[in-house]
């Protein structure tokens, strides 16, 4: 049985170098939720993306000579600075305008309006449309057919409705299309843009009052993969350490979690080892009482690595839990052995601690069950704990410890 541990420990040591921290808190949440699912769509493309790392340069100029250099980068996908703003080649892009505009503007800009249509005229165009449409998709088939014969039996269904029924579809079709043709009739007025004509709202988005400039950098690939974000991050920090943004500070949140739980649970063992140093009063048994303890620990993030399960940062509690559960089951067993108990795994303290891990377990596996997914990987690494600490209370401690110091005294067993 110590054989088996130990070769268990060392396997679990190598597999630690596989262990990964999952800092996404996003991957905390459910992808089936509208909300998330729609933000993970928008993540996927880098233009809609919202893990941009914005770099702050000393004026406008530096800000463009930068951005360059980091748009070269294969891990950037664009570079946003002020200057972006001003478009390219505008003397040939303003005379492709300028020839849309002489043909278009009798359409946009017409002598004579005709009046509205009233919703008498708005019925009879409506039946006129509807029959026209029937009469293209009757001899035809096909998608196209069958989407006339749809718009024709809602156009029909509208003139024979009521006139608000009319009313509400214009204000949700036709306003629409109002405020788009208002936009091609403003573009094609456009003029020559340089940094100081535009907008002053737009400017004091990305240059502060004592004129240093911002720079806003995307990242190539799919912003939701936690290695194509660090590879980013690490790409820009590497032209500018000062770089700030979502991507560089949920991963060094991530590492700050890392390092507090990790003290945490350094104080936790030393806080331990001082209670059972005096409880034992011997450094032997307090040895004995805490070797199972790091053994479950090992095995724990071994499996973690070996089943890919990351920590993250709602299933990390799960490790300071395990120091408190692995002593108090570890301590009943060395105390047994301490007055002399033998056969511990056919006694009742076993049977007590089984029973009492099975409590615990099915709390935590109620967690696990849970459709949120980072309440459910913390009772995932929870319960898988928990196994861990009761088989190495069970079966390696026992092996661990031997015969008993004293002399047999089964009534004197806990």
């Amino acid at each position: 049985m110590l054989i088996t541990a130990g070769v268990v420990a060392a396997g679990s040591v190598l597999l630690l170098t596989q262990l990964r921290f999952d800092f996404n808190p996003l991957h905390l949440r459910s992808p089936k939720v509208e909300s998330v699912a729609t933000l993970l769509d928008l993540m996927r493309d880098p233009a809609t993306t919202t893990s941009t790392i914005d770099v702050l340069t000393p004026s406008v100029a530096h800000a463009a000579a930068l951005g360059d250099r980091l748009a070269a980068l294969p891990e950037v996908d664009h570079v946003v600075t002020l200057a972006s703003f001003v478009p390219e080649q505008q003397q040939e892009k303003l005379a492709l305008l300028a020839d849309a505009a002489l043909l278009l503007d009798p359409i946009f800009n017409p002598s004579e309006v005709k009046p509205p249509p009233s919703d008498e005229d708005t019925v009879q165009a409506m039946t006129r449309a509807a029959k026209v449409l029937d009469g293209v998709a009757t001899p035809a088939a096909g998608i196209a057919a069958n989407d006339a014969a749809r718009l024709a039996r809602v156009l029909s269904k509208l003139a024979r409705g009521t006139r608000d029924e009319r009313d509400r579809a214009q204000v949700a079709l036709i306003a629409p299309l109002v405020a788009t043709l208002g936009q091609i009739r403003a573009a094609l007025q456009a003029g020559p843009v340089t940094l100081e004509t535009l907008p002053e709202e737009l400017v004091r988005d990305w240059v502060a009052p004592d004129g240093r400039a911002r720079i806003e950098v995307f990242p190539r690939g799919d912003a939701n993969d936690n290695d194509t974000l660090q590879r980013f991050v690490a790409a820009v920090q590497l032209l500018a350490p000062e770089a700030t943004g979502a991507p560089i500070s949920i991963q060094e949140s991530s590492r700050t979690v890392v390092r507090a739980f990790l003290q945490a649970g350094l104080w936790a063992l030393l806080a331990i080892t001082v209670l059972l140093a005096i409880t034992l009063r011997r450094a032997t048994d307090v040895l004995l009482t805490l070797a199972p303890l790091v053994l479950a620990g090992l095995v724990t993030l071994g499996i973690c690595a070996a089943l890919r399960l990351p920590l993250n940062f709602e299933n990390i509690i799960a490790l300071p839990l395990l120091f408190g559960i692995g002593v108090a089951f570890n301590i009943y067993f060395v105390m047994a052995w301490r007055i002399g108990a033998t056969d511990l795994l056919q006694s009742s303290l076993t049977r007590a601690v089984l029973f009492s891990a099975l409590t615990t377990g099915i709390a935590f596996g109620s967690l696990w069950l849970s459709h949120h997914p980072g309440t459910s990987s913390m009772g995932e690494l929870l319960a898988l704990s928990l196994a861990c600490t009761l088989v190495a209370a069970l079966l390696f401690l026992p092996a661990l410890l031997g015969p008993p110091r004293g002399g047999r005294l089964p009534s004197q067993t806990p």
